[in-house]
């Protein structure tokens, strides 16, 4: 089903919110990764994002973030 103008703005204005980080892990560990992650009932990129927060807090680096403004667009009443 093709997208009406508004949904694909929407798309587009989330997406430009996203950076991408592309993982190459060798196959077996990859696997692993994915098991893992499955075992644990989460989602691999919700699994590594979980993995990567908790190691910056133990390095004494924890991720802050600031809060985002709303515009409006994010749906709701």
């Amino acid at each position: 089903m093709p997208l009406n103008a508004k949904k694909a703005a929407t798309n587009a204005a989330h997406m430009a919110k996203l950076d991408m980080i592309r993982l190459q892990p060798y196959k077996a560990e990859g696997a692993a990764i994915r098991a893992a992650a499955s075992a644990a009932g989460q989602s691999l990129q919700g699994y590594v994002l979980q993995a990567v927060r908790e190691r910056m807090t133990a390095e004494g680096q924890p991720l802050t973030l600031e809060p985002e403004t709303k515009s409006g667009e994010e749906g709701g009443l």
